[in-house]
């Protein structure tokens, strides 16, 4: 049985973050950080700094577009609260 996860990861050297779903959460961050993605090879290196992991392909996908929303940003921004506007 496949586990989905709901990734966002962050740019080590732009401070911008990126949002993506996979079943195989190891390969695709690798895949980030090794400039193998067409959307992120410009902005590495990433820090995985949030997954969730779901049973099925759509969940996490709909939870990926929904984290990618005006809401989910919002949730984003206060689940990870500490960590983003953390200093030093």
């Amino acid at each position: 049985m496949y586990m989905y996860y709901t990734y966002i990861l962050k740019s080590k050297s732009s401070g911008r973050m990126y949002t993506g779903y996979t079943n195989d959460l190891r390969k695709r961050f690798n895949e980030h950080n090794n400039k193998m993605s067409t959307y992120t090879k410009y902005r590495g290196p990433y820090e995985l700094i949030y997954y969730e992991a779901c049973l099925n392909k759509d969940d996490a996908r709909s939870r990926e577009l929904y984290l990618k929303a005006g809401k989910g940003k919002r949730y984003l921004k206060s689940r990870l609260k500490r960590f983003l506007f953390r200093t030093g």
